[in-house]
């Protein structure tokens, strides 16, 4: 969540302990992150950064939501989000795709890497998740 200052990114740790507080990859959130410094923390956002930039380079160099390319992007997310944060199914993962376009500051924070980044995350990771329903 690189961008926002502190008082944003307390507003919005507040707002997702009271929306998904009782899930359990919210507890699976805590567990993982609770030992973490705050270098550790930095890095662990420094990865998501990285993620979010080269899904920004590869809409910008003429690549499709639904491309290789964009759909190894959403794998990889998905991963790192299950690695370092909490088990990041496809249900999650299609939310969070929606949020990422819905929700002003994350659309914000994500399209200062490229105007449309969130809308064109959001689109790649619709497709994945389609695709990997009809597989």
């Amino acid at each position: 969540m690189s961008g926002y200052d502190n008082s944003e990114i307390e507003k919005t740790a507040a707002e997702a302990k009271a929306r998904w507080g009782s899930t359990d990859a919210y507890r699976q959130y805590e567990e993982k992150t609770a030992s973490l410094s705050d270098r550790e923390r930095a890095d662990a956002a420094a990865g998501l950064d990285c993620i979010m930039e080269a899904f920004a380079a590869c809409m910008k160099n003429g690549g499709s939501a639904g491309s290789a390319e964009a759909q190894a992007l959403v794998k990889r997310l998905q991963s790192y989000i299950t690695e370092h944060f909490y088990d990041c199914t496809d249900r999650i993962l299609a939310g969070l795709g929606q949020m990422y376009a819905a929700d002003e500051r994350f659309r914000q924070n994500i399209d200062r890497h490229g105007t449309g980044t969130a809308a064109f995350i959001c689109e790649a990771i619709r497709v994945f998740c389609r695709s990997y329903r009809n597989t």
